[in-house]
């Protein structure tokens, strides 16, 4: 069978991809505290369903690289980094001021190791992103990332850094043209607002509106300047079940890839719209969550698949177990097989859970509105943009470590720029996490030596002097026109197109 690359001819969708798979078995130890709904935990859970399943297999097993500073202040301020590397709990009476401003304390609290689980996160979606503009996967995921509601200057809504902003940020190096989806229940606030005046990221988000938080997302919040038209939002009451969603997300999406053509496309696939969920009010299946996941796969475009909401933990383990198996174009059994976790899920212990009976308030006139007008609105965007090219800043140096083989030097270039040291693969028991992290500078060269690619104008350099945030009120929308990132020497070894050697599918 065909393992795939990334200009995969259309063609039957059960054609296998090439999937990266980013986990750090530390992440599931996190915690926000008692009674607070967001639960890293469920990571962990996710990764048991998967290694029980045998799903781990088909993929390449990578541990992310922890993202530094200044790979978060490509789009954070310097002064909010400086202060979540800093904050503790000890610490934190002693600095109510900052936690005000920035917005941590309640939603967003201070608990031990935030700063390493927000570089985790982090480094999991940029390093999918990476992989990505290498040519290296098809499809890369991580489960940990989807934080949407981070901004700039301050925490939101269990947020703390945006993980989305920056893996968006690393593919317009690559790609002309980006493409964002979110089918959580929330309005992925943080991400349209970072891109909200620019035209080479296409934000699209399908959420509850009305009396829900962060209460943004109307459908007339479009965009504007240069980005008039590239902000979609689609807003829907409680209830909606599966074939009312797809009813509006096929023909929009469809539409988007027709007109946008992006070149990567990035899908937040928070599980807090599925049925039954403890913060949500949806009522979707797995299967019909999964179906955004499959029909964004059949486009054959480069994709990120990122985690976000979801606080029914057990729920949120099957939905994303499943979705893994969609990219992989494998079809897992309901029946669920035993292993650490498996009491969670009783008393059917299956995949898959049925949807209620409530009311579906998105009457079939009302979804016909949001869809006429949604695809009026993309009438609107005639071609494709285009965009002025300059020196390409340099590779996001994320060497990710590979786990899941131990014969690492036969998918790895000598003279790739991705570095890996030889680990043992992770390991399917959840509690052995003593894994080694390097970090590896890359070697000094002549700036003369420094290659000259054709990159995108908007994606330039950052000054020096750093525009810092002196409090949330300042903040205003992010073009992407503004500067994103310190110069750095580019390293010339660009990994060859044979660099990863997948699995020999069974």
């Amino acid at each position: 069978m065909e393992t795939g690359g990334n200009s995969l001819p259309s063609g039957p969708d059960g054609v296998k991809r090439k999937i990266s798979y980013f986990y750090d078995p530390e992440v599931g130890n996190y915690y926000y505290g008692q009674g607070h709904p967001m639960k890293p935990h469920r990571i962990r859970m996710t990764h048991a369903l998967l290694a029980h399943y045998g799903l781990l297999q088909h993929m390449q097993v990578l541990k992310p690289f922890p993202a530094r500073d200044r790979d978060l202040c490509r789009f954070h301020a310097d002064d909010y980094v400086t202060f979540l590397r800093s904050i503790t709990p000890e610490t934190q009476q002693d600095q109510l001021r900052q936690l005000k401003r920035f917005n941590v304390g309640e939603d967003c609290p201070v608990f031990d190791g935030l700063y390493s689980f927000c570089q985790t996160y982090a480094g999991g979606s940029v390093g999918g992103a990476v992989k990505l503009n290498h040519g290296l996967c098809d499809i890369a995921i991580n489960w940990a990332g989807g934080l949407h509601h981070a901004k700039k200057c301050e925490a939101s809504g269990f947020c703390y850094v945006n993980d989305i902003v920056l893996a968006i940020l690393e593919l317009l190096k690559q790609h002309e043209r980006v493409l964002y989806v979110d089918i959580d229940i929330h309005h992925g606030d943080g991400v349209e607002e970072a891109f909200y005046t620019t035209d080479r990221v296409m934000t699209v988000s399908f959420h509850k509106f009305g009396d829900y938080f962060p209460g943004t997302g109307d459908i007339r919040d479009i965009g504007f300047n240069k980005g008039k038209y590239y902000s979609l939002n689609v807003p829907l009451d409680d209830g909606i079940d599966d074939e009312s969603y797809q009813s509006l997300f096929k023909p929009i999406m469809g539409k988007v890839m027709e007109i946008f053509k992006p070149g990567a496309v990035v899908l937040q696939c928070g599980a807090d719209s599925l049925s039954g969920d403890r913060l949500g009010c949806f009522n979707l299946s797995i299967k019909g969550h999964a179906e955004c996941v499959k029909y964004m796969r059949s486009f054959n475009v480069p994709l990120l698949l990122l985690g976000g909401g979801g606080y029914t933990i057990r729920n949120v383990a099957r939905c994303w177990c499943y979705e893994t198996g969609v990219a992989l174009g494998i079809e897992v059994e309901d029946k669920m097989p035993s292993h650490e976790y498996y009491e969670y899920f009783g008393p059917d212990y299956t995949l898959h859970v049925a949807p209620s009976n409530m009311e579906n308030k998105n009457s079939r006139l009302l979804l016909d509105d949001i869809r006429v007008k949604l695809l009026e609105n993309l009438s609107h965007l005639r071609h494709a943009p285009s965009v002025q090219f300059q020196e390409r800043p340099p590779e996001t140096e994320l060497p990710e470590a590979d786990e899941d083989q131990e014969d690492a030097d036969e998918r790895w270039d000598p003279d790739s720029d991705m570095e890996v040291d030889d680990r043992k693969p992770l390991s399917t028991n959840l509690q052995n996490s003593n894994v080694k992290r390097e970090m590896i500078e890359p070697e000094p060269k002549e700036l003369e030596d420094k290659k000259r690619v054709a990159v995108p104008a908007e994606v330039t350099d950052r000054a020096s002097e750093d525009v810092s945030c002196s409090k949330a009120s300042d903040v205003v929308p992010m073009s992407i026109d503004e500067p994103i990132g310190k110069v750095e020497q580019e390293n010339a070894n660009k990994p060859s197109d044979q660099s990863v050697q997948m699995y020999t599918k069974p």
